[in-house]
């Protein structure tokens, strides 16, 4: 037997694989396939196996895991069991920036349970910061109050008359700097030992493996020096018969570290600030009329239906549409656009969105979650928290960079013991030390999160929403765009000019009235024109039976009796009414001007048609001549006729056209452009736009169009016009320059520091580099790749 479920709360691969063994071990399952983009897993078994035998096993085992049943094969999201969001919820998202378990997200700050690295915020709530940032600082005055007198304490030997030792012997001096040293080892860093413990037994090597290592062998050998000093060869002996101890050395490294992360930790907090914008749009409050009476709730009580009250200058809490009154509403924190909207009666708004100088009623028709701001901001984050294509060198080098650090730091030490200068064991202990601790693999680690999501979060900022990292290295790339003319080129908006009746008997208005009753359960664009024309006029609706929705080509039903069809040519063709030469040479005529005709047909005979036009977008034709100045050839696909997609390309410089597409034609086009080598955007806004959108190598989806067609697609433009692409496109240059300019930083410092540190210098100029030094360039390294990242927060794309 064999069902399917859904599993909620897998985020990674390593989630997959645990839901699997959770399944596996279930008595009588013989075998599961667990797919975790669709968050679904089936199961075959011998017999039925009861849903509550398989929640008993993830409770016992999984944790957070939840399955459910799905029923045909598919299970809506709304039936599925998942833990209320508060709207606008501000809980912090934390990853690990080595991504050790994938994607996964963290809802408290911390460690890294497998590497031991601090977890990254996404966005943090200003308490969170300051916790994070009070945290490090109290533990970095606490270093640096122990480390400086350590320092001082060693450094007191190159000091005219050494007045310290004139007090004591450097023995006792030894141990003050043991005792000071304490705090600093077992409280200010111990965590950076704790994490190279993990990263050792995970084998997740990594910048705190070689920190570890480096300050704690300095450590432990001053300590053991201190205690045995008789065990150690006369060259780390002093003429007193001490043992030469590195307790500033350990000190000032592991203090200097934590600098860093210091450092890193306010740079970091600067990363999110676009989605922390985003989340402070929404208001706390809300005014809702209950029985003619208002009263002031928390939005997270904002119920679907609920009446709300938007005063002036008030953001707007919720997704609805305006019931009562009018404004205008400053819509620039979405689409990046500086004039304010004029909102109606009728029109839809958005929560986050500041309303203008005028009062006025809306509906709540999506709360919480589900509203456009909410969702922008959950696609950020997973946009975040996404891995471009290019990490994946950085993810391999990383692979094998610390044991190979190790190896070099080993090699350093035995080349320096055999043939360094005398003492040639204390050279070849420092060097190798100073080889462990310049080596950064964390700023290897951060060179493409931190570009990311910080160009994810300045997209959003101008209204393009970007779903993962690996749409804005693909969108860099393109060089063929494939786009749709209808809400793409065109407003989308089309309305009708003219109704033409041809069969006897049947005057325009009746024509109009059967077309109204067909169209009244349609969603398409010309459809909807239709029936506004329609209902402008007062028409009676008839019913319409056996409606039929034939993508591409118009609509079937039945109106009184008669079998009514209203589409494009092929559809005439399809129902056995092929229009007359005469009438095809008269709706050429409008087709050549750019208009769409659609005709009607009744019983198997053409009795008319509708002439509707859709008005090209103001921006698109600059828009277009940019694209091809970036070296983007365009091509539109068009569902509409060849007359009118030729007179729209003519009109706007398209060289390459097709019309009279079907969805399946559409997508055989971008495979065909694929197969010749060409990497394809297609950007369009309908659900026959859909196939062709999740098919290219980067789909854009206009925020103005379907659900279907945002959800295929990797990028969505929340205003919905050309201008984005030129914006994103912009935007994917410069990302990627940024990452390559961070990886080509981590990779060079890397390079020429850990040979500098190895000694390749004293042969020649007699030049050493001190741990000490080697920390703090260590600490600089990862603080330079977040600040250079941190610069696409200034960047321009208009």
């Amino acid at each position: 037997m064999r069902h399917a479920y859904h599993i909620a709360g897998m985020t990674c691969l390593g989630c997959s694989a645990n839901v699997s063994r959770i399944l596996e071990s279930v008595a009588g399952v013989t075998h599961v396939s667990v797919d975790l983009e669709r968050s679904t897993a089936e199961v075959a078994a011998e017999d039925h196996i009861p849903l509550e035998t398989f929640r008993r096993a993830f409770a016992a085992k999984g944790g957070h895991y939840q399955i459910s049943a799905m029923h045909g094969g598919h299970q809506k999201y709304d039936e599925i069991e998942k833990p209320k969001v508060p709207h606008q919820s501000k809980t912090s998202i934390y990853y690990c920036p080595m991504y050790c378990e994938g994607e996964k997200t963290y809802s408290k700050p911390g460690d890294c349970p497998v590497c031991g690295m601090d977890l990254v915020p996404l966005v943090t709530t200003e308490s969170d910061e300051k916790q994070v940032l009070k945290k490090l600082t109290r533990k970095f005055k606490v270093a640096v109050v122990f480390t400086l007198p350590i320092f001082l304490i060693a450094m007191s030997e190159m000091i005219p008359g050494n007045y310290l030792f004139n007090l004591w012997d450097q023995q006792y001096w030894n141990w003050v700097q043991f005792g000071l040293s304490l705090p600093v080892v077992f409280y200010a860093t111990w965590m950076f030992f704790e994490r190279a413990y993990r990263s050792l037994v995970t084998w997740n090597l990594n910048m705190f493996t070689l920190i570890g290592m480096g300050a704690g062998v300095a450590w432990i050998f001053s300590v053991v020096g201190l205690l045995f000093p008789t065990a150690f060869p006369a060259q780390f002996t002093s003429n007193e018969g001490t043992v030469h101890v590195y307790f500033e050395a350990a000190t000032v490294i592991l203090t200097l570290v934590l600098l860093g992360q210091l450092l890193e930790a306010r740079a970091h907090t600067k990363t999110g600030d676009a989605v922390k914008a985003l989340l402070d749009l929404a208001p706390k409050f809300a005014v809702r009329i209950v029985d003619g009476l208002e009263e002031k709730i928390s939005i997270d009580l904002i119920e679907v239906g609920d009446h709300l009250r938007v005063k002036p200058g008030e953001k707007l809490p919720v997704d609805g549409v305006i019931i009562d009154g009018e404004s205008t509403i400053d819509e620039s924190m979405l689409t990046g656009e500086p004039i304010p909207v004029q909102k109606s009666k009728g029109d839809a708004v958005v929560a986050g969105t500041l309303n203008g100088n005028r009062s006025f009623v809306l509906k709540a028709e999506k709360v919480g979650s589900e509203t456009l701001l909410a969702q922008i901001i959950e696609m950020v984050h997973a946009a975040s928290r996404s891995k471009a294509p290019i990490q994946n060198l950085a993810d391999k080098i990383a692979k094998y960079f610390v044991p190979a650090v190790v190896a070099i730091s080993i090699i350093t030490f035995i080349v320096w013991a055999i043939a360094g200068p005398e003492p040639a064991y204390v050279y070849a202990f420092i060097n190798a030390i100073a080889v462990l601790i310049i080596a950064c693999p964390c700023a290897l680690g951060l060179a493409t999160p931190m570009s990311v999501t910080v160009g994810v979060g300045r997209g959003a900022r101008a209204g393009i929403l970007i779903k993962n990292a690996e749409a804005l290295e693909h969108m860099e790339k393109i060089d063929t765009l494939v786009i749709d003319k209808t809400g793409t080129i065109t407003e989308g908006k089309p309305s009708v000019e003219n109704i033409v009746a041809t069969h006897e008997g049947l005057n325009e208005a009746g024509l109009l009235k059967i077309m109204l009753s067909l169209n009244k359960h349609s969603e398409h664009p010309l459809a909807e024109a239709i029936v506004q024309f329609a209902k402008d006029r007062n028409l009676d609706i008839e019913e319409a039976d056996d409606f039929t929705a034939i993508t591409g080509k118009g609509v079937l039903g039945t109106v009184n009796g008669k079998q009514v069809a209203l589409g494009n040519r092929a559809l005439m063709a399809e129902v056995g009414a092929p229009p007359t030469q005469d009438l095809l040479k008269e709706v050429s005529d409008q087709q050549r001007l750019g208009k769409t005709v659609s005709f009607a047909a009744m019983d198997g005979e053409v009795v008319g048609y509708v002439v509707i036009s859709d008005k090209i977008k103001a921006t698109s034709r600059e828009s277009i001549h940019t694209i091809h100045k970036l070296g983007i050839d365009v091509i539109m696909l068009t569902g509409d006729n060849f007359e009118t997609a030729k007179a729209v390309a003519n009109n706007l410089g398209i060289l390459h056209y097709k019309a009279e597409q079907l969805p399946e034609d559409k997508l055989k086009e971008v495979t065909r452009l694929q197969s010749i080598g060409k990497i394809v955007a297609m950007a369009g806004d309908g659900v026959n736009d859909a196939p062709g959108l999740a098919k290219s190598d980067v789909g854009i989806a206009m925020g103005t169009g379907t659900d279907v067609a945002i959800e295929s697609a990797a990028i969505t433009l929340i205003k919905g016009d050309l201008q984005g692409i030129v914006k994103v496109k912009k935007l994917s240059i410069q990302v990627m320059r940024n990452i390559r300019q961070n990886l080509f930083f981590a990779l060079i410092y890397n390079t020429l520091g850990i040979p500098l540190a190895a000694g390749v210098l004293f042969p020649f100029f007699g030049l050493l580099l001190s741990p000490m030094i080697a920390a703090l360039a260590m600490s600089f390294s990862s603080v330079s790749v977040i600040a250079n990242a941190l610069r696409l927060r200034r960047l321009t794309l208009n």
